[in-house]
């Protein structure tokens, strides 16, 4: 029906909130679409039944962890994908699946036009309409907190006058947004870079400073997917979520960082990642076994790259797609195990073996039994130290 537009919906402020806005701004029946992205917190049944409250006319949950686990994060994991080396694209991961389940809700439904609560100064709007954009080209998508201008002193305010069911004051402190890959959180007094983060705003980690015995786990990859800890099969999600509690008892995946973000401006951003920090670390240290030293570097690089792309909301995006074809590629041969010490707020690794290893013991060694034949180096290096050494002879004659 295209008297209806699909509202991808979290339960919030902002969103409950725009329910209502969207109703008298286009005139349309407002369907509200909740994906759990293992979010947590509260029940998504809960979350359902506010937006009916709100007004909207239908309200759908989709169950989407495993989803987001196996066609999001494991990709995200075999790029070792952290932007500005640091942010392991916590929100931006999730959101191009959202913004897929928005724009197919919409198209089963007839609707012509889908929405989000996102601001002006945010990249989720970017990653949402984009997203949209190359998934359903000719939905209409509108943002009523960014287009109508509208405060959150105005949306509580509305909520008030309109007693709808939502518990939201103005001295809420952050703005936080998580899945099961880590939390976010933004606002408040984290807006100056000076101040430093306090314990409370922490809920995925323990403080690191806590004394406590180390954890060790052992995480079994198969091309490069996380498949058993400990020598247990668990999917990619059981071993994402098994690792947030183990390492985040430890502190490990607090990130605090200035970010720069797609639409120009620079953010301060507090992030949770525990599984992510102790899952990248892991796969990193497997890739140095098993891959080729050309291979490796030229890797990193497109890691970079990838990652920016997915920041920027380019998921599904052509260079995207082609640089998972060459990520995939590389991970044919990254298999094995990684044992991680967890304490302290550090996953450090501490062995690694694999099948596929290129690690030769008989060459590497310095004991009786090595097999590397050390006459053939002196010429190796004469060749590859030629060009420095003619390119001397001429700057010297100069």
């Amino acid at each position: 029906m295209a008297d209806r537009v699909v509202l991808a919906y979290s339960g919030g402020l902002d969103t409950s909130v725009g329910i209502g806005w969207l109703r008298d701004a286009t005139g349309k029946d407002v369907v509200a679409l909740a994906v759990d992205v293992g979010q947590g917190g509260e029940d998504l049944e809960a979350i359902r039944q506010r937006a009916l409250d709100c007004g909207a006319v239908e309200s759908i949950v989709v169950d989407a962890k495993d989803e987001y686990a196996d066609e999001y994060i494991a990709p995200a994991l075999k790029a070792n994908a952290l932007y500005q080396k640091r942010y392991p694209l916590v929100s931006a991961l999730s959101r191009p699946l959202i913004a897929k389940h928005l724009a197919l809700t919409a198209k089963q439904l007839g609707a012509d036009s889908v929405a989000h609560g996102c601001t002006g100064k945010g990249n989720d709007q970017v990653r949402f309409e984009a997203a949209v954009a190359a998934i359903a080209p000719d939905l209409t998508t509108v943002a009523p907190v960014r287009d109508l201008a509208l405060t959150r002193d105005a949306a509580i305010a509305y909520a008030e006058q309109h007693g709808l069911p939502i518990q939201q004051s103005s001295s809420s402190p952050y703005s936080i947004d998580q899945n099961v890959w880590g939390r976010a959180v933004e606002t408040g007094f984290l807006e100056d870079p000076w101040n430093a983060p306090t314990e409370a705003l922490y809920a995925y980690t323990q403080d690191p400073s806590l004394p406590q015995d180390a954890d060790e786990v052992t995480i079994t990859f198969e091309q490069g997917i996380p498949v058993a800890l400990d020598g247990q099969r668990f999917s990619v999600l059981r071993i994402v979520q098994e690792l947030n509690a183990v390492a985040g008892k430890h502190g490990v995946g607090r990130i605090d960082v200035v970010e720069d973000r797609l639409i120009g401006i620079k953010s301060r951003e507090v992030y949770e990642a525990p599984a992510a920090i102790a899952l990248i670390a892991a796969h990193e240290e497997l890739e140095s076994l098993t891959l080729e030293r050309d291979v490796a570097r030229y890797k990193r690089g497109v890691e970079t790259e990838w990652a920016d792309l997915v920041y920027d909301g380019l998921w599904f995006g052509g260079l995207k797609r082609s640089l998972d074809a060459f990520v995939d590629h590389t991970q044919q041969h990254v298999s094995g195990d990684v044992r991680l010490r967890l304490q302290g707020g550090r996953a450090t690794v501490t062995g690694r073996r694999s099948e596929q290893s290129l690690y030769d013991f008989d060459l590497a060694t310095y004991d009786t039994g090595d097999t590397f034949d050390q006459s053939v180096s002196k010429g190796f290096i004469e060749l590859w130290s030629l060009p420095s050494k003619i390119s001397a002879r001429r700057d010297a004659a100069n």
